[in-house]
């Protein structure tokens, strides 16, 4: 228990590391350089290298090559961590949903892909369509543009973004449009629901 309450201390003990442990995990099992995954995940270069070099001593991540690193599926409690790093608290959620709500007259919005436990179907593939899904009307499209670019930060990767708005997502519902079908019939999540879907 000793060992482990010390590993979660190491692992959780700042924001920037949370950050990295997200995006090696949600690109696992990529490899990067410290300066890939400092752009990617929009953090100091120096940052970065300082939470690569602590994760690198706990040996949860490995060095591939000269100068690249990606997790080691071999550490102790490996399973344990993905499952709790790729889990989003609600706080987390609640966060997004009133980033979600600062965009414009939302009525639906879905979590698919990444934003699953682990990103993946029940199969083991990636089947859906999108990553996150917006019905709304009057959306910013500077709100939308600042909003998917701290969000494709957090997360580590692009983020598969689709927006409709009320009356185009009513009408192809209605008509059984396969994107529609195939998003709302894949591993989803719908965290705002003013449709009654």
């Amino acid at each position: 228990m000793n060992k482990s309450r010390n590993i979660l201390d190491i692992l959780f003990g700042s924001k920037i590391r949370v950050k990295v442990l997200k995006f090696l995990f949600r690109n696992y099992p990529n490899d990067f350089s410290t300066s890939e995954s400092a752009k990617r995940i929009r953090e100091r270069l120096s940052a970065i290298r300082k939470e690569i070099r602590l994760l690198n001593q706990i040996k949860l991540i490995k060095k591939n090559g000269a100068q690249r690193y990606a997790l080691n599926p071999n550490f102790e409690f490996f399973g344990e961590l993905k499952e709790l790093i790729m889990k989003s608290s609600p706080a987390e959620k609640n966060r997004l949903v009133q980033r979600i709500y600062k965009l414009g007259r939302i009525k639906l919005a879905v979590l698919s892909g990444i934003f699953l436990t682990n990103g993946k179907s029940a199969t083991g593939n990636d089947s859906s369509v999108v990553d996150l899904f917006i019905v709304g009307d009057e959306i910013s499209k500077e709100r939308l543009r600042s909003f998917l670019k701290a969000l494709e930060a957090e997360v580590g990767r692009e983020v598969r973004l689709s927006i409709m708005d009320k009356e185009e997502f009513e009408y192809r519902y209605g008509m059984f449009d396969r994107f529609v079908r195939v998003m709302l019939e894949s591993p989803h999540e719908k965290i705002i629901n003013k449709l009654g879907l």
